[in-house]
């Protein structure tokens, strides 16, 4: 029978799966102790601030500890999974020890005090119950010292609820700590809830996010007794479960773009021009696309050619692509363009960007178009997708609104605005006619963009769209 050592048991620590990313929340295990892994295998699902990614294991052998349970926030760098590599199996070894999942239990086990003449056990250590005992001897700090009876004693009613130390009194003593994870602590910390007079709906009695929202909504109003001569209390607002609010906390995705949004919108001077342009012609073009034998097994779609507009615009007015480096005082000229392309998750909005988007011809566009647009429904875009982006368009009319003024991507240089096309009415060769007409609202740092740069780029755009034969022409 092999018997795990510590010496085998290799921590898997929290990565910096972005650029410059502090935590990720774990949203799934994929694992559980004493299972075997191999190199590769992803063992959990967590959330950045910029997506969704699957972490894969880095080594062989066998789960040891969780160190954190499902919808905990942690730090990179923090060990989030043990994992036993000295080769021991999921029978025998098994066998000798119990792994343990860093989760808060209703009675922590407290291990009886050691005899002298034994040296001290090795136990496990539970994730907010402190360390275990240790033989490591250690040199005596200076000052006063606090009796081993009265440490040990103090211990054991902090595990209680109560604690003495050096006559700092705590919660009364024989109290029970309330169960609770670690995201919902820190939710009833902020909103200043006293989770003892929390009533628990969780299973085994575990306090949850919405007990902790339901203890700082305001009571039911009591129901109006009426007699037939007395007049009738007006009726409540209209609610979704009877409270009249729900806060949601703030993180991830949606706490990364909050950010961003007003670090751009005070950081970089926003100038938005817009134009009504005739898309008859485009939408035509994009019906006779999709009988072409080479656009057979892609989406054609008229974002595909507002996509490629706005490409040819760029090659004709380089000089909108760029970034503003406010450290060096310099402004950088982008000889390639990642175009990104707005996408609302539910997890937030989020723009990943189609790599090298000036060098694909149109087919291999659609194809990156359709990619990108799957990927992030599933939740899946990676983080490397977001990242070096230089000019974005963002599809508001698939919501029925005409137009907007977007706020810049922080580091891009413009941003467009493609609004709904609608049949409306419009003077066609000197004749009103029924023509498909939508609004484009172009968004560009006056820093690096002035009036005129900014809308000859929209021009062309506009002129493309109206004329897509210009694609050839201009391309």
């Amino acid at each position: 029978m092999t018997t795990m050592t510590d010496a085998s048991v290799r921590e898997f620590k929290m990565p910096d799966v972005g650029e410059g990313l502090t935590e990720a929340e774990i949203l799934k295990w994929y694992v559980q102790p004493g299972d075997t892994v191999t190199d590769g295998q992803v063992v959990c699902e967590v959330e950045t601030a910029k997506a969704a990614v699957e972490l894969p294991i880095p080594y062989d052998g066998v789960v040891r500890a969780l160190h954190f349970p499902e919808g905990t926030t942690v730090d990179v760098g923090t060990s989030i999974i043990a994992v036993d590599v000295g080769g021991g199996g999921g029978g025998a070894a098994a066998e000798t020890e119990t792994p343990v999942v860093a989760e808060e239990t209703e009675t922590p086990v407290v291990a009886e005090a050691p005899e002298e003449a034994k040296p001290p056990a090795r136990q496990p250590v539970l994730v907010g119950y402190g360390v275990a005992v240790s033989s490591t001897k250690r040199r005596p700090r200076k000052g006063a010292e606090v009796p081993a009876q009265e440490v040990a004693a103090a211990v054991q009613q902090e595990l209680n609820g109560h604690s003495t130390v050096n006559g700092l009194a705590g919660p009364a003593a024989g109290a029970v700590r309330p169960l609770a994870k670690p995201p919902v602590r820190k939710l009833a910390k902020d909103l200043g809830v006293d989770l003892t007079t929390v009533t628990p709906s969780g299973p085994d009695g575990i306090i949850t996010r919405e007990d902790v929202h339901a203890a700082v909504a305001p009571p039911a109003p009591e129901p109006v007794r009426t007699t037939p001569a007395a007049p009738v209390a007006p009726a409540p607002v209209a609610t979704y479960d009877g409270t009249r609010e729900t806060r949601v906390p703030v993180r991830g995705v949606r706490k990364a773009t909050a950010a961003a949004m007003v670090g751009s919108a005070f950081t970089a001077p926003h100038v938005t021009e817009f134009v009504t342009v005739d898309v008859t012609r485009t939408l035509k073009l994009v019906e006779e696309l999709k009988q072409d034998k080479e656009m057979q097994g892609v989406r054609v779609n008229p974002l595909l050619l507002i996509a490629k507009a706005l490409l040819v615009a760029i090659r004709r007015n380089p000089d909108v692509n760029a970034s503003w480096d406010e450290a060096n005082q310099e402004i950088v000229l982008k000889h390639y363009v990642n175009l990104g392309i707005a996408a609302a998750t539910p997890r937030g909005l989020i723009v990943p960007n189609i790599k090298d988007a000036h060098e694909k011809t149109l087919p291999q566009l659609a194809a990156a178009l359709a990619e990108l647009v799957s990927t992030a429904r599933d939740g899946k875009t990676s983080p490397g997708a977001m990242q070096s982006g230089t000019v974005t368009i963002t599809n508001v009319g698939v919501f029925g609104v005409d137009t907007g003024t977007p706020i810049l991507p922080p580091g891009e240089s413009a941003i467009l605005a493609v609004g709904a096309i609608r049949l409306q009415p419009w003077v066609h060769k000197g004749k009103v006619k029924p023509r498909q007409v939508t609004t484009l609202a172009l968004s560009f740092d006056h820093r690096l963009v002035d009036g005129e740069l900014g809308s000859k780029v929209l021009a062309d755009v506009a002129a493309i769209l109206e004329q897509p034969k210009k694609l050839i022409t201009w391309a």
